[in-house]
C-alpha cells in the first residue's frame, strides 16, 4: 500500500507494506506513480516507509521472481527507474526520511531524493551484488554523484551495509537524528523547505541556467508579497 498525506505544502508518500518490510512490487510501483501524480503542486516531497523497521527493503523478491526473461527484467527496471527519476525531478526539494533500513533498491529510492534524513539506528547499503545483480533504478549513477566514483564502486560492488553514522561521514546521508525525535525532525525540515524560494534554488542547483535566467527568477521572487512581508518583519525588529 502506498499512502499520500498533504501537510501544509508538503506531500508525504509512505510505502506501507510491513508484511514485506516495505518491499517494492509491481502494485507498489502503480501506487507510487499515482501518489506522485497526486502530489503535483506540493512545494516539497517526502518519501518514507511505514513503521520503524524498514524504509524500503528493496524489490519484493517473491513478486519479482516471477520475471524470468530479459525482456521482463528490462521492463521492470525501466519502470522503477522512471519512478525514481520522477522523485529526482520533482520541482521542489525532496527528502528521503529513512525510518528504517534502506537496502538494495531501497537505497536507490533513497538517493533519488535531494536530501536523506536517517534515524540513528538504520542501516543502508546497495546490496544488489550479493544477489549477483546490479543497481538498475538509477542508484549507481546517483551514488557516484554523492560519494565519488571509487567509493561508489566499492560500496555497490561489495554490497556493503553500513550504519547511519558511517553513511553520514561518507556523504550518503545528510542528517542523522535520534529515534525519538526522528518524526518531528524530518517534518520540521520538510516544512522549512516547502517554499517557492527553495524550489527555485533547487532549479539553479541542477545546472544549465544562464545568468539571465537566474536573475529573472530572483526578480520574480523579489516582487512577491512573501518577500516584502519578510522584509517588513526584519525592518520592524530593527526599530525595536
Amino acid at each position: 500500500m502506498v499512502e499520500l498525506e498533504l501537510d501544509d505544502g508538503v506531500a508525504i508518500i509512505t510505502i506501507n507494506r510491513p508484511e514485506t518490510r516495505n518491499a517494492i512490487a509491481p502494485d507498489t510501483m502503480d501506487g507510487l506513480d499515482k501518489a506522485l501524480d497526486d502530489a503535483a503542486g506540493a512545494r516539497a516531497l517526502v518519501i518514507t516507509g511505514g513503521g520503524e523497521r524498514s524504509f524500503v527493503s528493496g524489490g519484493d523478491l517473491k513478486e519479482l521472481a516471477k520475471l524470468r526473461t530479459e525482456e521482463d527484467a528490462t521492463a521492470m527496471a525501466l519502470r522503477m527507474r522512471g519512478i525514481c527519476d520522477r522523485i529526482a525531478a520533482f520541482p521542489g526539494p525532496t527528502i528521503a526520511a529513512l525510518n528504517g533500513h534502506a537496502l538494495g533498491g531501497g537505497a536507490e529510492v533513497a538517493v533519488a531524493a535531494d536530501i536523506r534524513v536517517a534515524a540513528e539506528d538504520i542501516l543502508i547499503g546497495f546490496t544488489q551484488a550479493t544477489l549477483a545483480i546490479m543497481p538498475a533504478w538509477g542508484g549507481a549513477e546517483r551514488l557516484v554523484e554523492l560519494v565519488g566514483r571509487g567509493r561508489a564502486l566499492m560500496l555497490a560492488g561489495s554490497g556493503k551495509v553500513m550504519g547511519a553514522a558511517e553513511a553520514e561521514r561518507l556523504g550518503l546521508v545528510d542528517v542523522v537524528l535520534p529515534r525519538e525525535s526522528f518524526p518531528e525532525g524530518w517534518r520540521s525540515l520538510a516544512k522549512s523547505l516547502a517554499t517557492t524560494a527553495a524550489g527555485e534554488i533547487k532549479h539553479l542547483m541542477r545546472g544549465g541556467s544562464s545568468a539571465e535566467d537566474a536573475a529573472g527568477r530572483f526578480a520574480r521572487l523579489w516582487v512577491t508579497d512573501d518577500h516584502w512581508a519578510a522584509v517588513d518583519k526584519v525592518l520592524n525588529r530593527s526599530k525595536k
